[in-house]
């Protein structure tokens, strides 16, 4: 088969890991951010994952990548991994893993309109436009609505940063996909992730994360969380969704937003 038309079951089982297992770490990045600082944990997640990513796509014989390809990788890197992730384990001190789910919801739609403004871009249907009106009434219900842990001020922030990582990721896949193409979609996630956890390093060092790190305090159960989520989101799921926005068209890659909340609020 040609890179571009994968067997259709390699197609499904990729759509299925994004959407079940990135559905699940909703709830790791919240047991995660009990007892671990949330951009300071993020950065080690991803600097590890891709650092050994790489070393092992090095060994079994891919290119290491050369100065154009860093350089998308470092723009979309700090899209997904510092805009897109980062903002939603930061929102996840402040609210629960299951609306941090339903705000990622909105994904599709800032896939949609970023699609149509970009040059070249295919303005949305009537349809889509349709469902940006009601996600947008839905998502103000849901905020407003909510009671418990996540009707306070500092939710309200929280709720506004995942809805900005939404964004921000979008913008990220978009630019993976339209940008320029990397010679292996594999040594490309590995090179985001490297890129991405710099940058949240960069900015848990500039909030003084590092000192205020109880390292005894560190539970056991957020170990366990982190360790899932190098090996299932960064190894698994996040080398698939490089890989399908090469293969598989935007919008249909984003629909792995209106399945996560669904795991990630039976999970939670």
């Amino acid at each position: 088969n040609h890179p571009n038309h994968p067997p259709r079951t390699l197609l499904l089982l990729a759509f299925a890991v994004i959407y079940v297992v990135w559905g699940s770490t909703y709830l790791a990045i919240r047991v995660v951010v009990e007892t671990m600082p949330p951009f300071l944990s993020a950065a080690a997640r991803f600097l590890f994952a891709g650092v050994l990513f790489l070393a092992f796509l090095v060994w079994r014989g891919i290119p290491f990548p050369g100065r154009r390809e860093w350089q998308l990788a470092s723009v979309t890197g700090l899209l997904l991994c510092v805009g897109g992730n980062g903002l939603v384990v930061w929102a996840e001190k402040s609210i629960s893993s299951g609306l941090a789910a339903l705000l990622v919801a909105l994904t599709p739609v800032w896939f949609a309109l970023l699609d149509w403004v970009r040059p070249g871009g295919k303005r949305p249907e009537v349809k889509t436009v349709l469902g940006i009106v009601i996600g947008f009434a839905g998502v103000i219900l849901l905020v407003n609505g909510r009671s418990g842990p996540d009707s306070n001020g500092g939710s309200l922030i929280a709720a506004l940063a995942v809805v900005a990582a939404g964004i921000s990721w979008a913008a990220g896949s978009l630019y993976a996909r339209y940008a320029g193409r990397a010679e292996s979609p594999w040594m490309n996630a590995a090179a985001q992730m490297i890129c991405g956890g710099a940058g949240l390093l960069v900015l848990s060092l500039a909030l003084g994360e590092p000192s205020q790190v109880q390292w005894n305090a560190i539970s056991a159960r957020s170990i366990v969380a982190f360790v899932y989520l190098i090996v299932f989101g960064s190894w698994l799921g996040f080398s698939t969704y490089v890989w399908l926005l090469r293969v598989s068209t935007p919008s249909r890659v984003s629909t792995y937003a209106y399945v996560n909340p669904t795991i990630a609020i039976f999970l939670g």
